[in-house]
C-alpha cells in the first residue's frame, strides 16, 4: 500500500517571522518560549471562560505519524471547503530538514519555533479574512498540541480541532518505504513512533480516523468531521 502522502517541495510560502505571542498568556499558563508549560489547556478549545463571537474562526491541524497521509487528508479538506491550507513541513527549518534527511530524531526544542510559527501564521491567515485554515502538522505529543491550543486564548472566535490520522506502525513504515523523494525515511517512522502520544479522551478537540482502510475511505471521513462541526454551527 503506498503513502498518501507525495512527495513535498518547498511551496514557496513566505513564512512570516512574527513576534512571539507568549507575552500576554494569563500567569496560570504562561511558559518559556523555548518549553511551554499549557498542560492545563489541553481539554479546553475554545478559550476558557470566554465566550464566543457569532462568527467562529477554524483552525483545523491534520495530524499524526510520517506516512499517515497528513498532506493528502489536508489538501482534500482545504479544496472542499475553499479553505487556505498551510504545508507544516515547508515551514522546518533547514537544520530540522537535514536532521530528518539523515535519520537524526527532532527533539522538543528543535520544534518549538517551528511549532508557534504554525500557529501564528494560522492566526495570520484568519486575520486576513479567512474564516478558517487546514494546517498539516504531526503534533505528535500533547504538549506540542498545546502550543497551537494557544491561539485561542488570544482570539475567543478561534476553535482548534485536530484530525488525528491513525494506523499501526507497520502500515505506516509500508507506506514511508514505497514513497520517493521525500526526506522522511523509513528510519524516521520507529522514532516517531517512540515519542507518539495518542489524543487522550479529555482532549476534546481531536477527532480520529482509521488510516488503515483506503484513501476514498479516510477522504469521506475527514470531510464528515469537517462538515458536521460546520453545520452544528450554523444551526
Amino acid at each position: 500500500m503506498l503513502s498518501y502522502d507525495a512527495p513535498i517541495p518547498p511551496k514557496g510560502q513566505d513564512a512570516p517571522s512574527p513576534a512571539p505571542l507568549t507575552a500576554s498568556l494569563p500567569n496560570s499558563i504562561a511558559g518559556s518560549a523555548k518549553q511551554p508549560s499549557i498542560a492545563q489547556m489541553s481539554s479546553v478549545a475554545p478559550a476558557a471562560g470566554q465566550d464566543q463571537t457569532s462568527q467562529n474562526n477554524h483552525i483545523w491541524l491534520v495530524t499524526g505519524p510520517a506516512g499517515c497521509g497528513k498532506t493528502t487528508i489536508a489538501e482534500h479538506i482545504a479544496d472542499a471547503n475553499g479553505m487556505p491550507y498551510i504545508e507544516g513541513d515547508s515551514y522546518h527549518t533547514p537544520a530540522n530538514v537535514e536532521k530528518m534527511r539523515t535519520g537524526v530524531p527532532l527533539t522538543d526544542a528543535d520544534r518549538w519555533d517551528w511549532l508557534t510559527q504554525l500557529r501564528d501564521e494560522s492566526m495570520r491567515r484568519l486575520n486576513d479574512g479567512a474564516h478558517g485554515v487546514v494546517v498539516t502538522c504531526s503534533a505528535l505529543k500533547r504538549k506540542y498540541r498545546d502550543v497551537i491550543r494557544v491561539a485561542a486564548y488570544y482570539d475567543s472566535s478561534i476553535l482548534i480541532h485536530f484530525i488525528y490520522l491513525d494506523a499501526p506502525e507497520e502500515v505506516l513504515l509500508q507506506r514511508v518505504s514505497a514513497r520517493q523523494g521525500h526526506y522522511m525515511g523509513a528510519n524516521m517512522v520507529h522514532s516517531q513512533f517512540d515519542i507518539l502520544e495518542r489524543p487522550s479522551d479529555d482532549e476534546k478537540d481531536v477527532f480520529s480516523i482509521d488510516v488503515s482502510r483506503s484513501l476514498d475511505e479516510v477522504k469521506r471521513d475527514a470531510l464528515a468531521q469537517v462538515h458536521e462541526v460546520i453545520n452544528t454551527e450554523s444551526t
